[in-house]
């Protein structure tokens, strides 16, 4: 620095900042459709294992409708046959069969749970970093546009959030589905009587779930909102700078008051995520336990009437232990669509930040600008920088002619290699925005900033960071 010459640039300030903090979610309101699509998406990777995982769902859920059927011979064939005692040696076949098929199916729903909870936690923790490494790509005005906390709910809560769903709705859903078609074949096969009125309410719990559902979506998305905002709140105020200022303003009452009206806004939304399908489940459960005796009274008249072929009393028995193999996978399908319909608000929020495009980004044309080749020239040609772009008033109640509120306006310099320059001026005069031009922290607005002749805008941001 000896041998260099000694600059003084005077700044002047303009007008002082004045940002409003903003939050780009992306859309609002994405396509369903396109939010599913890109929610299969996050599991393409992994498409061997959960093919694997779809296979084990259709062996567990077929043989798992057997022994049911095997009551009924049980009953009839086994304990009480239509002539004679009870046959003793096929009673022993038919344990021994049931009680393999109850082994076999235990040790693989082991093995499915194992591969799905593994799939799951790994789309979380690909979404996980994605998002972390799309936003370190935002540029410095996102950060200073978007209140810290709010940045860790999207990578900590939200992503923690749908934990549930990616790694069990996926397998438990087509395994519902399974297991449903197949007790309903296997109902029908003993009575398509019974079977219509087993299968009769599905449409009432069908509408129901999707009341339900929306409800619980909009509820959940208040609720994230709700912590992202407890947050950002502690995050503002328990930090050194933060708890300086309350004090200094004598602040603390009124950031007391503003954590608990939060945090009791948190509360009442946690109870109504808990209440809304509370009534729905107290409805089911009732269903459950009023169906068997409606089958009952059903087989009776049917009997007393004349009984069809095939309505025994094993028939009877296998059809009520049938009909929990069905109802518990409406009540799960139910229960996950809830839960989708919860989800789809923390997916929009997580892909909302992904849809975020950086503001400053490599041009197709960036060269590579390496220290040894670049002798340190900097120029700054009528530049023009604003951290708004709202129209806000100047001194004096004086605008800009434009309605920018400008940071830096119309400034030139020329900096040689080897020079010393020294940026004066009072607090907001540009000194720092001058350095963030530089570096392409921030973009100019109007003309342009060189190193060697080169524009900043067309070296690759990863060499200008090295220069």
């Amino acid at each position: 620095m000896a041998r260099g010459t000694h600059t003084v640039f005077n700044a002047r300030p303009t007008y002082s900042r004045s940002l409003q903090v903003k939050t780009s979610t992306g859309e609002d309101n994405p396509q369903p459709k396109r939010l599913v699509r890109r929610i299969v998406g996050a599991f393409r990777p992994y498409w061997p294992v959960v093919t694997l995982v779809g296979l084990l769902i259709l062996i567990t859920a077929g043989i798992g409708v057997v022994n049911p059927l095997l009551i009924r011979v049980v009953f009839d064939s086994a304990l009480f046959p239509a002539s004679g005692g009870p046959d003793l040696n096929l009673l022993w076949v038919l344990a021994a069969v049931m009680a393999g098929i109850t082994v076999v199916g235990g040790l693989l729903g082991i093995w499915h749970t194992y591969l799905t909870n593994q799939v799951g936690q790994r789309v979380m923790g690909d979404l996980r970093e994605r998002l972390y490494r799309h936003l370190q790509r935002q540029p410095l005005s996102f950060f200073t546009d978007t209140r810290t906390g709010e940045i860790q709910s999207r990578v900590a809560n939200d992503v923690g959030g749908v934990q549930t769903v990616v790694t069990n709705t996926v397998s438990d859903t087509i395994g519902n589905l399974v297991i449903f078609i197949s007790t309903l074949v296997a109902m029908a096969i003993l009575s398509w009587q019974l079977a219509l009125i087993s299968v009769s309410m599905a449409p009432v719990f069908a509408l129901m779930s999707r009341y339900v559902g929306q409800r619980r979506r909009r509820v959940t998305a208040e609720a994230q909102e709700s912590k992202a905002e407890m947050t950002a709140i502690t995050q503002e105020t328990l930090s050194v700078s933060g708890i300086t200022l309350s004090k200094l303003f004598g602040r603390q009452d009124h950031e007391i008051r503003r954590f608990s009206l939060e945090n009791q806004r948190l509360l009442d939304l946690s109870v109504r995520q808990q209440i809304t399908g509370q009534s729905f489940w107290a409805v089911m459960q009732i269903f459950f336990s009023v169906s068997p005796v409606v089958i009952y009274l059903l087989a009776g008249y049917l009997i007393s009437g004349g009984s069809p072929e095939g309505i025994t009393a094993g028939t009877i028995v296998a059809f009520t232990t049938l009909q929990s193999r069905l109802y518990f996978p409406i009540s799960s399908l139910l229960q996950v669509s809830v839960e989708i319909q919860s989800s789809l608000a923390l997916f929009e929020r997580i892909f909302g930040y992904l849809d975020i495009v950086p503001k400053i980004t490599d041009s197709p044309l960036a060269r590579d600008l390496r220290p040894e080749e670049t002798a340190g020239r900097v120029t700054f040609d009528s530049v023009r920088m604003s951290y708004s772009a709202e129209a806000v008033n100047g001194p004096e109640g004086t605008a800009p002619e434009d309605g920018h509120h400008w940071a830096l306006d119309g400034i030139s310099f020329d900096v040689q290699p080897g020079q010393l320059a020294a940026f004066v001026g009072p607090s907001g005069a540009g000194k720092t925005s001058i350095t963030y031009l530089i570096s392409r922290l921030y973009d100019a607005a109007e003309g342009a900033v060189r190193i060697d002749g080169v524009d900043v805008r067309d070296i690759q941001l990863s060499s200008l960071m090295l220069l």
